[in-house]
């Protein structure tokens, strides 16, 4: 049983990661679990207090990622020469160890005792300053010694004699090349001569062009600046590798005290994660007890946002060793339950927790049975998947243990799972644990009422809106609220009566107070049905609709504008975008009137009428003309004979 990822722990894990720099504090909290030693416990909430408080002062501590060092440090043991990248690599890690120590110095100005976590580091100062003035850039620095700036400067003077001397022969020759530059054939000078000259340039051919009317020379007297180019370069990398060597070999000696100062770094980081997870989440440092009891005011689900959580009150310890959570669906009971866990695992962990305060006991485990579990590749059910985890956590508790239950019983037929529920509460009584559970059945309300170890609590409603307000108040017991629904709703008042007799017998239905009058059923007269009314004549549905009405169209409520009025049979005609529709006016709903629309006497031929009627039309206004006006109905009765 994942009771991790049951509860969303696992969410606040990632977001815990996230805050770390390190690869060492990331697998410390992938790693991290609820903490049994007191005194440890104590430590790490102290530590936890400490982090928060000195970024909040100082800001956020210079930590740098330690990814690659380890490795390092085992090559450099092992006598491998270590390169330019990871020689920078070690220097980054001291700077940073040097930044932190000067943080930490800071914050002994404040008596912070994660300040004093200082004595501890050492930045290896001559070691860092030796890396940064003989490696840069991810090479080794011209002036890393005397012997390396030498032996660069004469090679950078064997070049520009090399190059110098191809550049005089290609002025003393200009006719005979083919281009005006130098070029460089494995690492040699060479000049561009055309293929008829090569007898006129003394030297190596090294190359020729792909066409092979270009020769690539090698001028006899650069020959020897090669030759002097090689022996310098040798130099070069022999003094290259002694200073690597001697860096590594630097390194090498301070490994230990290296990883020291990691170790440190990893385990401030671990620290500084937590505090900046408690600012994240404006969290507080809870109280811890051994009395076996949890209180929590205005506690928060951890994963909800702040602005709309409603905080939860919780108290739970002393006589009372369990709490029965009733109330409607959706009204909170689940989130309120985790909220618990959360909170309680949280602290465990040396978290700080979401509330404006707490006080937490250490349990030895947390054990859960959390949604339905349905698992289909077991062939298990709901109620067979319940069933299962119940039995795996009855197994585990113990009087030291903190168990939440959701639904307890649920899944099958309720008289059963009812009977199945209460065997649970008895069975965790007899635990000795402390426990949480919601539930639906009403005899399970009844049983928490008659112990003296239990006590029922509801989630509140409101029933004036329907909607749940996620508070809990312990003591009382809650109610589905689904027969006040299903009256606010609208259900007719006879199937509510049905409902509530059948629910809670005779004596709930006079003391039930319905939320609306009772109405006769209309049309329906001393089991006769009533007459049709009469249709609206066509000349009152003339009236409700003019020619340029905007109107809504149904069932696809889409808004057109009436072209046609409504004729004798109660159709009218609408144009639609790219169409018009003949439609029965009870499938239009007049939407804007044409007169707050359009000017009076405006023109609507504009919008109904093609180009070809209205220039007609035009010229019948002016003369005798043998045009007719052919209109959509004209044409589809034409098209029809």
């Amino acid at each position: 049983m994942d009771i991790e990822k049951i509860i969303e722990f696992d969410k606040i894990k990632e977001m815990w990661m996230k805050l770390a720099v390190t690869e060492g504090a990331k697998e410390k909290i992938r790693d991290t679990s609820c903490c049994l030693d007191e005194t440890k416990l104590r430590k790490m909430m102290q530590d936890t207090t400490s982090g928060k408080n000195l970024m909040e002062k100082l800001g956020m501590p210079p930590l740098q990622g330690t990814g690659e060092i380890h490795e390092i440090l085992t090559a450099a043991e092992k006598g491998s020469c270590l390169t330019p990248y990871q020689l920078e690599r070690v220097e980054r890690v001291l700077a940073s160890v040097w930044r932190l120590k000067l943080y930490l110095e800071k914050g002994k100005n404040f008596q912070n005792s994660l300040a004093f976590y200082e004595e501890n580091l050492d930045s290896l100062e001559s070691l860092r300053e030796e890396i940064l003035r003989q490696i840069r850039n991810e090479e080794v620095d011209d002036y890393a010694s005397k012997e390396l700036a030498q032996i660069r400067k004469d090679i950078a003077r064997c070049q520009e004699e090399m190059k110098g001397k191809a550049e005089q022969v290609m002025r003393t020759h200009k006719t005979c090349m083919a281009d005006n530059f130098c070029t460089f054939r494995g690492g040699r000078v060479c000049v561009p001569v055309k293929k008829e000259f090569k007898l006129k340039i003394q030297g190596s051919v090294l190359d020729k062009s792909s066409t092979g009317n270009t020769l690539f020379i090698e001028p006899f007297g650069a020959a020897k600046y090669y030759e002097e180019l090689q022996s310098l370069k040798i130099g070069e990398e022999n003094e290259v590798y002694r200073i690597l060597y001697t860096l590594t070999a630097m390194v090498s000696s301070e490994a230990e005290r290296l990883r020291e100062d990691i170790f440190y770094m990893e385990k401030l980081d671990f620290i500084f994660s937590k505090g900046k997870l408690s600012m994240d989440l404006e969290g507080v440092e809870p109280s811890l007890n051994t009395e076996r009891k949890v209180m929590l005011r205005s506690a928060r689900h951890p994963l909800m946002d702040i602005n709309t959580n409603v905080p939860l009150q919780f108290e739970i310890g002393g006589d009372i060793r369990g709490i029965v959570v009733t109330g409607p669906n959706t009204g909170g009971k689940t989130v309120a339950i985790k909220t618990v866990m959360l909170n309680c695992m949280m602290a465990q962990c040396g978290l700080h927790v979401t509330c404006r305060e707490a006080d937490i006991c250490m349990n030895s485990c947390y054990l859960c049975d959390i949604g339905d579990g349905q698992n289909i590749s077991e062939n298990l059910s709901t109620f067979s998947a319940h069933i299962k985890n119940v039995l795996e956590v009855l197994r585990e508790a113990d009087k030291e243990s903190f168990v939440v239950m959701d639904e307890l019983g649920s899944g099958t037929d309720p008289t059963e799972g009812m009977g199945i529920a209460i065997a649970i509460l008895e069975e965790l009584k007899k635990r000795g644990g402390l426990f949480l559970v919601t539930t639906h059945y009403p005899e399970v309300k009844e049983y928490a009422k008659k112990q003296g170890e239990i006590l029922n609590a509801r989630m509140t409603f409101d029933k004036e809106t329907l909607r749940p307000t996620y508070q809990m108040v312990i003591g009382e017991a809650g109610e589905s609220c689904a027969l006040h629904i299903a009256d606010r709703l609208g259900m007719p008042n006879e199937m509510l009566r049905t409902a509530v007799r059948a629910a809670y017998g005779e004596d709930a239905l006079r003391a039930w107070n319905f939320q609306k009058e009772e109405k006769k059923p209309e049309n329906i007269t001393a089991g006769k049905i009533s007459k049709r009314k009469e249709k609206k004549g066509g000349k009152e549905l003339e009236e409700n609709y003019h020619i340029g009405d905007s109107v809504m169209v149904y069932p696809d409520k889409k808004i057109g504008i009436v072209c046609q009025g409504v004729n004798e049979k109660g159709v009218l005609r609408v144009q639609l975008p790219g169409k018009k529709i003949w439609i029965n006016h009870k499938r239009v709903k007049l939407h804007v009137a044409a007169s707050k629309l359009y000017p009076k006497d405006y023109d609507f031929s504009i919008i109904f009428d093609t180009v070809e009627n209205r220039k007609i039309r035009h010229d019948m206004d002016r003369k005798y003309t043998e045009e007719v006006i052919v209109t959509e109905e004209t044409a589809w009765k034409k098209g029809k004979n």
